[in-house]
């Protein structure tokens, strides 16, 4: 059965409307107009509305660069959110970059209340938990905080550095910041004989290693699958692969986690979307994941 899910724990982020490309969102206080490739129908409030409600909005230069527009000039470049679900809280340091993101995918809540309740589930004290791509560390100070040894893994040091500040300004310590390619560490690890009772995987269409090593999602998925299913402990253990392509259905996570992991008990797949105020709903990627406890 496939799922439909959307994040119910979030007072710091709000969907407002999308359409046309675009979508209007308040992260806090602050309201921006951001580029959607998903949105590709009508707006469901009025051009007036959006221009009216928000305080800056990103105007695209390329395809993967632009600059920001504030309707006002102290409104500052970064600033702080909190996201707290039944058994944790965390919260990020946002800022304006250049490539059209804040820091943060709310729709990866969803996941992130899968994370702390699995963690809460499990018998192992302080259970281990790796994030691949990890971006700046939401998912990975959500374990974290819900009682794991966390080791969080990306490529890009700038990003590290960002999920180091977050994990400040939650009051939390001792993650492990990795900046290496996802698939070198986990055929390290792999050799080292290391076991996780979490992993946690969230890969970009495109990307590259901090040596220049080539990513592509299709290319490159079903290697890695194989290899970090040979990380999970045997007895306690989640995994979440999540994946956001416009080539990629939860079918194909779902036979990706099957072939690779034929023993898997309790597997969800689905699509997580964001609910638009205004009535709307805006896809967002797909998820397979499963929990033994």
């Amino acid at each position: 059965m496939i799922q439909l899910l959307a994040p119910t724990h979030w007072k710091d982020y709000e969907l407002i409307d999308c359409g046309d490309f675009e979508k209007l969102e308040r992260f806090g206080n602050v309201i921006l107009i951001r580029p959607e490739p998903q949105a590709v129908w009508k707006k469901t409030l009025s051009e007036q509305d959006w221009k009216k409600t928000a305080n800056i909005t990103f105007r695209g230069r390329s395809a993967t660069s632009g600059e920001w527009v504030k309707k006002n000039q102290s409104i500052p470049d970064r600033w702080h959110v909190e996201y707290k679900n039944n058994e944790v809280a965390i919260k990020l340091r946002l800022g304006l970059t250049s490539f059209k993101h804040v820091g943060v995918f709310p729709e990866q809540a969803v996941n992130w209340d899968f994370i702390s309740s699995s963690i809460k589930k499990f018998k192992t004290p302080q259970p281990k938990v790796l994030n691949l791509f990890a971006y700046t560390g939401a998912a990975s100070l959500i374990a974290n905080a819900a009682g794991a040894d966390t080791t969080h893994v990306d490529s890009i040091k700038q990003v590290v550095t960002w999920a180091n500040e977050n994990q400040e300004l939650s009051g939390l310590k001792d993650t492990r910041w990795m900046v290496e390619d996802a698939l070198k560490f986990v055929k390290k690890e792999l050799k080292r004989g290391k076991k996780y009772n979490g992993i946690i995987l969230d890969p970009p269409a495109y990307g590259h290693g901090p040596n220049g090593e080539k990513w592509k999602l299709e290319d490159h998925i079903q290697e890695m699958m194989q290899d970090v299913v040979q990380l999970l402990d045997e007895k306690e253990h989640f995994l979440i692969l999540n994946t956001y392509s416009l080539g990629f259905s939860s079918v194909i996570v779902e036979n990706l986690i099957r072939t690779s992991f034929p023993a898997v008990k309790n597997l969800e797949t689905g699509e997580l979307y964001l609910q638009a105020t205004s009535g709307i709903k805006l896809p967002l990627g797909v998820f397979g994941k499963f929990c033994n406890v």
